[in-house]
């Protein structure tokens, strides 16, 4: 099988990658655009495998795609590849439009006339998965949980931006009868992850003595999925997942974000002490963030009964194995922070 992945130098991408490449033992062409977030070093274990193939390009060069469909010829496509950190999407939106909307519709037109060109069996047996979030549906209160059937009500440009392109998924195959799939997954975290988000910004700040800045009381609560778990379900929806539907990807694991950030620092007290005493001191409460939804949680049940999938880590093991991961790799957090402003932990 081969299988085209957008974004695969990204933090999602690249885990989907990894995994189709070896576990799977796809042939994956990864298209990523190595923008400020994608770096190669995400998917040097794989690199020398001869099943696998980088090019650098953008989801919204309409020719440059065609070329691409035209030579690899893939059996699929999984389209990660977007736009993601909310804080950006509020002082810069017009990046997430093109990205997340435009490129979206771009990508879509051409896997759809390059869909069009296949024989019976191979059109049969395309798909395309787009790789969404639980950001789309707004925000909860106290209780409930976000089902596929949610309205879609988003609060910043990024999440606007992702339902957009949601939008378009659905409206190509109900239109066309274009073979695509929607999935929303809520937070995720694990090795690799660009260091503006909460976990990984939290270690790197941590380790260097800087303050851990939280937005507002840090009340927000999240559902916190590892990576290496949604590319899973990924996969479990490339498989077997039936076209034209949408899947909720969770981790099942509610978190307030104060609460992740002290249990990184109760990690790191164990796994790398401060001389001067706990990383605690170093947490620090900054204004909220503009617009700041309350709280996300989505059932799972649909992708649990219909594909057989669950995460197999638990909150608690997946943080420990990702600030041994984030502890054993400072080089490459370094590295990678270094090409990032300094802000708050998103939650």
């Amino acid at each position: 099988m081969k299988v085209l992945v957008t974004g695969g130098c990204g933090f999602i991408g690249s885990a989907v990658v990894r995994l189709l490449t070896t576990d799977a033992g796809y042939a994956v062409c990864n298209l990523d655009k190595l923008t400020y977030s994608g770096d190669p070093s995400t998917v040097e274990t794989v690199v020398s495998n001869p099943r696998y193939r980088f090019v650098q390009g953008d989801i919204g060069d309409a020719a440059s795609l065609a070329a691409l469909l035209a030579q690899f010829q893939p059996d699929a496509v999984m389209h990660v590849a977007a736009e993601t950190h909310v804080d950006r999407s509020i002082t810069g939106p017009r990046v997430f439009i093109e990205t997340n909307v435009v490129g979206t519709y771009t990508l879509l037109e051409q896997c759809h006339r390059y869909w069009q060109s296949l024989s019976g069996a191979q059109r049969a047996q395309f798909r395309f998965v787009h790789v969404s979030t639980d950001e789309v549906f707004g925000a909860l209160g106290e209780s409930g949980e976000f089902s596929e059937h949610s309205r879609y009500q988003p609060n910043s440009p990024y999440s606007a931006s992702k339902a957009a392109s949601d939008h378009l998924v659905r409206a190509w195959h109900s239109t066309y009868g274009f073979p695509a799939l929607v999935t929303n997954c809520s937070n995720n975290y694990g090795p690799y992850q660009y260091p503006e988000k909460l976990i990984p910004l939290m270690v790197q700040n941590a380790l260097s003595g800087q303050p851990l800045p939280v937005y507002g009381s840090g009340l927000q609560i999240r559902d916190w999925l590892h990576v290496e778990d949604h590319a899973a379900a990924l996969h479990a929806v490339l498989c077997r997942g039936r076209v034209g539907e949408s899947y909720n990807i969770g981790g099942s694991a509610e978190r307030r974000n104060i609460d992740v950030v002290q249990a990184v620092c109760a990690a790191l007290d164990a796994k790398a002490p401060r001389p001067s005493g706990s990383y605690e001191a170093l947490i620090t409460h900054v204004t909220d963030r503009l617009g700041h939804d309350f709280r996300y949680a989505v059932c799972t049940d649909k992708i649990a009964v219909e594909l057989g999938w669950t995460p197999s880590r638990s909150f608690e093991s997946g943080l420990s194995d990702t600030i041994d991961w984030y502890l054993g790799n400072q080089r490459w957090l370094e590295h990678i922070a270094g090409k990032r402003e300094q802000g708050a932990g998103t939650g």
